[in-house]
């Protein structure tokens, strides 16, 4: 099987092809820059059609992750990148999906479950979940992570390939043990004492072990009348507050100073971020892949958080083996 990984340079790309091309599958990623890499490589600008098209010419698989991280200030300028990386990267693929003599047969996309509505009273599934972006009493800045999300899935849904089956990937936090990943960004917060209670701490949290995001991918593959939008988290989130304590003694930190939300907009600012990632209340659900007999092998944050800090710590010590399937 041929897969094409569309701004694969990434963690999650990276989490991808080193599965599929240890599998004995043939990997091409598309990104920006060409660097060396067990698979080929090919480059792109992620906005207009070039040679790298004829690599969906008679692939089987294509796997959209380009986006510009949402780790950063909501600047003008900013908001424009975020936007557009994902729109008219998933508008180019799109087009060059149709010009394809032989096109592929699926072409999943990533998109968030930022989409749905914060709230406390009821996971978001697919079939009767809350879109988000006008609820009552959150910041209206709240409101364009929706946006993105909407416009993101509508440049997918409205592309012109009848022949290729399409997936919007409503992927919650994927937690995987690589450096640079939120995972990463989290354990390091809790190493520096830092990894307390956020806000309130009554924010769900959905997640998802980057084991089993690999997993629905496979899955995803191989039902080919699967398609629309599909929630990729766990079914188990969980409020802040556990989150926290769940990595902290995973880790071995015996505490934890908390942040209230007032402390953390001033340190948002200085580290350069947006409150909402952490503030929101991000409960989302696997409905459909659960009604299709998906079976997650982590459901427990608690397993997970010290199965990805044994597995950091092994990073960090040059153990670099893929993660089993």
């Amino acid at each position: 099987m041929k897969l094409v990984l569309a701004g694969g340079s990434g963690q999650l790309g990276t989490v991808l092809a080193r599965e599929f091309h240890a599998a004995g599958h043939q990997v091409v990623v598309i990104a920006r820059s060409e660097r060396p890499a067990p698979w080929r490589v090919v480059r792109w600008d992620a906005a207009t059609l070039g040679p790298w098209a004829s690599e969906l010419d008679g692939c089987d698989v294509v796997i959209h992750l380009t986006g510009r991280s949402v780790n950063c200030r909501y600047t003008p300028e900013n908001r424009r990148q975020i936007l557009e990386s994902r729109v008219l990267s998933t508008r180019v693929v799109g087009e060059a999906i149709a010009r394809a003599g032989r096109p592929p047969r699926t072409w999943l996309q990533m998109s968030s479950a930022a989409v749905y509505a914060h709230r406390f009273d009821a996971a978001n599934d697919e079939a009767t979940g809350r879109i988000g972006g006008d609820e009552p009493g959150i910041p209206r800045s709240w409101g364009f992570s929706v946006g993105v999300v909407k416009a993101w899935e509508e440049a997918l849904f409205s592309a012109a390939t009848p022949a290729t089956r399409r997936v919007a990937l409503r992927s919650s936090i994927v937690m995987g043990a690589d450096r640079g990943g939120i995972f990463d960004v989290l354990l390091g917060l809790v190493r520096a004492g830092l990894g307390g209670t956020s806000g309130d701490g009554r924010q769900m949290v959905s997640w998802i072990h980057e084991r089993d995001f690999v997993r629905v991918i496979h899955w995803l593959i191989a039902h080919e009348g699967f398609d629309g939008v599909v929630n990729v988290t766990s079914p188990v989130a969980v409020p802040n507050v556990e989150f926290m304590r769940a990595l902290r003694k995973a880790w071995g930190a015996p505490i934890g100073f908390p942040a209230p939300a007032w402390m953390l907009a001033i340190g948002a600012r200085l580290l350069g971020t947006e409150p909402e990632l952490v503030l929101k209340s991000r409960w989302s659900f696997p409905g459909r892949l659960l009604e299709r007999g998906f079976e997650f092998e982590w459901t427990n944050w608690e397993a997970a958080a010290v199965d990805l800090c044994a597995r950091w710590r092994r990073a960090g010590a040059g153990a670099g083996a893929p993660l089993p399937i």
